[in-house]
């Protein structure tokens, strides 16, 4: 571990513009390897961010029930997170460095939940899957932030609002999930959204353009779709990461604002 002070800390990220957050419908694996509307569009958004010192991502697929993790091992692994899906898939390689200092500092923002570094996490499929088009080859360092499975979503609101002073230190934060994603209604083969997939969607984002807390950090109280469309919230908490990320008054863009599969929502947005 460096020996540095916390004032030393302090001056390892440098004061910057208002970095951006992100919230990326990330969907079914194999879009990490494919050229499509969805990967296209994650390209293009990738290459109007500004330059940043590190890029931390909350995602879907890293659950520590209890706890929050922040990775922060010199060197980031790919977790092949998945099972059944082609070869291709799991030769992908995306070489990216972690930062144990930038670790430490994101850790001291959440001193109060007792945040813990580390080293055994690596990048998981919802954030190699996305970032491979979205940063292809990132020259700065790469964390992700783990999700408290047990904790309700109004205090996780809370908890990742923490963090918002960083994005004026150089960190650009994308969260990784799903808005709707009911893998138990999916359709395989194709064919048009449900329509409750449609309306719950189309009802989050009306609450996330009017910044409507209250009602997206108590889904299932507040749309009868919400237990349908989001049968576990797994997907649903990077959104929420996202959402507390925003400071007052900004404004947010939406793409890819999709149902892929019948019952997976693709949209996402950027703070503009």
């Amino acid at each position: 571990m460096a020996n540095y002070s916390i004032s030393d800390l302090d001056n390892r990220l440098t004061p910057s513009p208002l970095m951006p957050v992100l919230f990326v419908g990330h969907g079914n694996p194999m879009h990490a390897i494919a050229d499509n509307s969805y990967t296209q569009k994650w390209a293009q958004v990738g290459q109007g961010l500004p330059d940043a010192q590190a890029i931390v991502v909350v995602s879907a697929h890293w659950l520590t029930p209890g706890q929050t993790h922040i990775t922060d091992a010199p060197r980031n692994k790919i977790i092949y997170d998945f099972g059944g899906f082609p070869d291709e898939l799991y030769r992908v390689q995306y070489d990216t460095v972690g930062d144990e200092d930038v670790a430490r500092l994101l850790a001291k923002q959440l001193i109060e939940y007792e945040a813990e570094l580390d080293k055994q996490w690596g990048l998981d499929h919802g954030t190699w899957s996305v970032l491979r088009h979205l940063a292809p080859a990132p020259e700065v360092p790469v964390l992700q932030i783990s999700i408290d499975y047990a904790m309700p979503l109004p205090e996780l609101f809370q908890l990742y609002g923490r963090l918002r002073a960083m994005r004026r230190r150089g960190v650009v934060f994308i969260g990784s999930g799903n808005i709707v994603h009911a893998l138990n209604r999916v359709k395989w083969d194709g064919g048009s959204a449900w329509d409750w997939a449609e309306q719950f969607d189309a009802d989050t984002a009306v609450a996330l353009r009017d910044r409507e807390i209250g009602k997206l950090v108590n889904p299932y109280a507040t749309w009868s779709e919400a237990r349908i469309a989001v049968p576990t919230d797994d997907h649903y908490r990077p959104m929420v990461a996202a959402l507390s990320l925003l400071e007052e008054g900004e404004d947010i863009e939406f793409f890819n604002d999709e149902i892929d599969m019948g019952a997976i929502s693709m949209r996402s947005f950027i703070s503009v």
